[in-house]
Formats: structure tokens, sequence, C-alpha cells
């Protein structure tokens, strides 16, 4: 085995991998997304009961989170106000939705591009059925029909990406410009308002206090953390991420893995594209524009590696709450939104440098 397939499987060994205690229900996945650790020996014993095994591998963004909220909250008097919190976790909440899809195909070392344009898409498609029909049964239409379609763009990024053999990177640059252009026609480049309340409500709305967009997030990271850690799809995702050719011949089905994922991906970037146009309460063609690098640095920052099989839907999250709390911290305390593009860049170099840096050391305890 190659230095590079060592260095790429090894944190596949993790406790969110497929290599958990709990693993032998599927020897395919467990064997396929193994293979690079086991020669550890005890090198590995230590991480047992530090406080990355309490944490998980996909948490690497959580000292930085609790250092932002710290130094926000005591720069400003208005960063821990109700209305502030309130704000903050509703754009965050759109973000964190479409980076744990781009999770999912990063975990399989793929990338991505098209989610922002789905987004934009999604929600026209949503905001002209509510429009068009404005009829009792219109909003659920509206959404199965926006689903779909973010669901059809990831089913097609999979084939091109499974079957075909493609590079992700060159088929979802292909499918971000076919799915803006598809946007652009649709709505004549004009923006559809208003949206009836019934709509507006999905993002608006309100349970026991906290806005229903915070509620559907947790839930969405919850389940694809439980997906991921907890059922053979899951160990399947991070034994193709860590070595697909090992995965296949151990007896793992690829393709239809890289066909979920993908297909997964483009439905979760739907939803967000669906409650971006609830809360803005208009159908924005240019809505969606540079999220999927917000969602890629999301998922980096939170801990995953580009390599593959190597992240977790609640690091996600914590991504993308590090990025929501730079943008916020900047408007509070006035700094030029042309520097935090910077800091954010610097951000995600730093967290693929300890990546790097990580691996390294892994493969030479290996050794």
């Amino acid at each position: 085995m190659t230095t590079h397939d060592r260095e790429v499987t090894e944190p596949a060994a993790g406790p969110e991998s497929p290599t958990e205690t709990e693993a032998g229900t599927s020897t395919a996945g467990t064997s396929a997304a193994g293979e690079g650790a086991a020669g550890k020996g005890t090198a590995a014993e230590p991480e047992v009961l530090g406080l990355g095994s309490l944490l998980g591998r996909g948490f690497g963004g959580l000292p930085v989170l609790v250092l932002l909220v710290l130094g926000l909250s005591l720069a400003t008097d208005t960063f821990l106000t109700g209305t502030n919190l309130d704000n903050l976790g509703r754009q965050v909440s759109i973000y964190a939705i479409i980076a744990i899809g781009q999770l999912l195909v990063i975990l399989t070392a793929g990338i991505d591009l098209s989610v922002g344009s789905v987004v934009g898409l999604s929600g026209v498609i949503a905001a002209k059925a509510v429009f068009d029909t404005a009829g009792s049964g219109s909003v659920l239409l509206a959404v199965l029909l926006a689903l779909l379609a973010g669901a059809a763009i990831g089913l097609v990024n999979g084939i091109l990406v499974a079957i075909l053999k493609m590079p992700p990177f060159i088929v979802t640059l292909g499918t971000l410009g076919m799915a803006r252009g598809l946007t652009l026609l649709y709505t004549d480049g004009r923006t559809i308002q208003p949206l009836p309340s019934s709509f507006t409500s999905i993002a608006g709305g309100e349970f026991l206090g906290i806005a229903n967009l915070i509620w559907l997030t947790v839930l969405i990271a919850l389940l694809v953390g439980f997906g991921l850690r907890r059922t053979i799809w899951g160990r399947y995702i991070y034994a193709v991420g860590s070595n697909p050719e090992s995965a296949r011949l151990t007896g793992v089905p690829v393709r239809a893995v890289l066909l979920s994922v993908y297909a997964l991906a483009g439905t979760l970037a739907a939803l967000g594209g669906i409650l971006l146009a609830s809360r803005l309460g208009n159908g924005v063609p240019t809505a969606g524009t540079g999220y999927e690098l917000q969602a890629i640095a999301a998922c980096v920052i939170g801990g995953a590696s580009l390599f593959g099989a190597r992240g977790s839907a609640l690091g996600a999250l914590v991504g993308a709450l590090i990025v929501g709390l730079l943008n916020n911290g900047g408007t509070l305390l006035g700094i030029d939104p042309f520097w935090l593009q910077v800091a954010i860049g610097a951000l995600i170099l730093v967290a693929v440098g300890v990546d790097q840096l990580q691996g390294r050391r892994r493969v030479r305890r290996g050794a």
C-alpha cells in the first residue's frame, strides 16, 4: 500500500468511521475502511482515552468556535442579545443544511460545486409554484417539486461520477452553470414576489420560542450524523472515501453509495433553497451564488478532510457556525466585509494545513 493510501485511509479508523466497535454489523464496510489502520498496532490507543475521542474527529473547529463566542461576547454588548442570536441562528441554518449535504460528498473524496445553483433553482421553482397556484395544497406541492428538482440534479451528478467515471470537480462545475442558466430562463431573470404567508411561515415561524429553521437544522444534523455513525450506509460512505477499489473488492456497492450521496446533497441544497425563498419572501434567480464555497468552507473548518473518509455532520454544523459568527461579528464590530472574506480564506488554509500535518504524523506513527 502506498503512503498516500495510508494517509487517506487511516482517518477512517476514528470514532465516527466504519471501524467503530459496533461496526461488526457489516464486515464488508469495516474491512474496506479499516484497511489503512490494520498495521498500526497500539499506535491508536492513546486516542481512545483522549479528548479527540470524546469530541469526535469531526470537531476540529470547536476550539475556534469557543474562542469566537468568548471574544465577541467581550467585544460587543449586542452579541448575546436575543434578537442577534435569533438572526444568527436563522442565517447559519441555511448554510449548515447545505454544508451537511456537501459533507456527504466530501466524505467520498468528491466535491459538489453545483449546490449554490441548486439553491437558486429550487427556490424559484417553489416560489413560482405557490405564486401561480396559491391554493390550499400549493405549498406542499411547491416544496415537493423543488426537492425533486434538487434530487434530480444530484442524481445526474452521481451518474456522471459513479458510472461514467468523470471527475467530480468537472461534473459539478458543469451542472453549476446549467442549473443557474435554467434558473434565469425559468424566471426571465425576474424576482418572483410576493409570496403567500403560508409559504413564508415555513422559515419565519417558531416553535417553543425557537425558529423553525433552527429546529430543522438540528434535526437534519442529528439524522445525518446517526446515519453516518450507526448505519451500514454510513460505514459504506467512509469505506468509499477511504479506498474505493478496496471497498468494491470487499463487496461495498460503490456506485449505489455515490449515487445516494450526490442525490442527497442535491436534495439538501434544494431544501436550503426553499427555506431561503421562504425567509426572503420571494424567489430570487441569483440566490445561492457562492453558497457552494461557504458550504465547502464550513466542512473543512469543521474538521472534514478533502481526501475523504473523515468528518461528521455535527462538525459541518460547527464549521457553519464559525463562518456565521465571523460574518455576524464583523457586522457588529463594523469590520469591512472584504476583510472577513480574507479571514475565512485564511482559516480554510489553516484547517487544511493542520489536516495535512496530522495525516503525516499518523503515517509516521504507523510506520
